[in-house]
């Protein structure tokens, strides 16, 4: 499914789905600790319902698996729901898969103990989410927002892959990222308090086959060029590496999350 928005890549259509196999591949690269942080404060562990929303190929369920919660993870996109279940079916773990979009969830009230949405959130009409995820939640259940992103301004390889990104697609707005606080719209004031805030660097761990991999299961390339256009990006792309990236290295990124509490 198509997605839009007039505030995000000048409202160039995109479509995770249609990178959905090299998402399934390439973009499962959080670090443990990211994980650790958000079970370290009793969530997503034994005991609890979550609803994962902005799944993807279910990479928060699924890494997270193994400390017991009860996972549901939805997505818009059915591609990326097909990739996840794959993958869970895979690795042997039982984890429920919807086909939705967040505005449209339906759930009885007071579901979940704990909603999580991972790199997704900035894309939700927030007047409908905030209230609905609130009515999902049971009293006191916690939103968790988390967020990643490789530092352009501070690592070259990265801000040179993004150079590239821009290259071929000019209104791609998902470059550039600076270290920020998770953004928390003004909404949730009204159904929550904000419990916590975290945010910290992280090296994280490529190859040359797999930075290309991620950077092209990225908004800019896989999920909104045509194939020509991709093909003549990842050419360019894997040229670069070659010249400027040796066969394993580490990117610079900045990892932060808010876990909000309901009223």
């Amino acid at each position: 499914m198509d997605i839009f928005s007039r505030k995000i890549d000048g409202g160039k259509e995109f479509d995770f789905g249609k990178t959905s196999e090299d998402y399934a591949k390439y973009r499962d690269i959080y670090p443990p600790v990211f994980f650790q942080k958000v079970a370290d404060r009793g969530l997503c562990i034994k005991g609890q319902k979550v609803l994962d929303l902005g799944t993807g190929s279910g990479v928060v369920p699924r890494n997270m698996y193994h400390y017991g919660a009860e996972w549901t993870g939805s997505d818009i996109s059915e591609n990326q729901i097909a990739q996840a279940r794959i993958l869970a079916e895979k690795e042997g773990m039982k984890i429920d898969f919807i086909v939705s979009p967040a505005e449209e969830i339906d759930f009885p009230d007071g579901t979940f103990d704990v909603i999580t949405a991972c790199q997704c959130f900035f894309y939700f009409d927030y007047d409908k989410v905030i209230p609905k995820l609130a009515r999902l939640l049971k009293d006191g259940g916690r939103l968790v927002i988390l967020f990643m992103a490789w530092v352009p301004g501070d690592d070259a390889l990265a801000k040179a892959s993004e150079e590239l990104v821009l290259k071929h697609n000019p209104s791609w707005s998902g470059g550039g990222y600076e270290r920020t606080p998770v953004f928390v719209p003004e909404i949730a004031e009204r159904y929550f308090d904000i419990e916590a805030r975290e945010a910290y660097d992280i090296m994280v761990p490529f190859t040359r086959e797999s930075w290309n991999g991620r950077m092209k299961a990225c908004r800019g390339v896989g999920a909104s060029l045509t194939p020509e256009e991709i093909a003549a990006w990842e050419k360019e792309h894997i040229s670069l590496l070659e010249r400027i990236a040796p066969p394993e290295f580490e990117v610079l990124h900045h990892a932060a999350s808010a876990i909000l509490k309901k009223k």
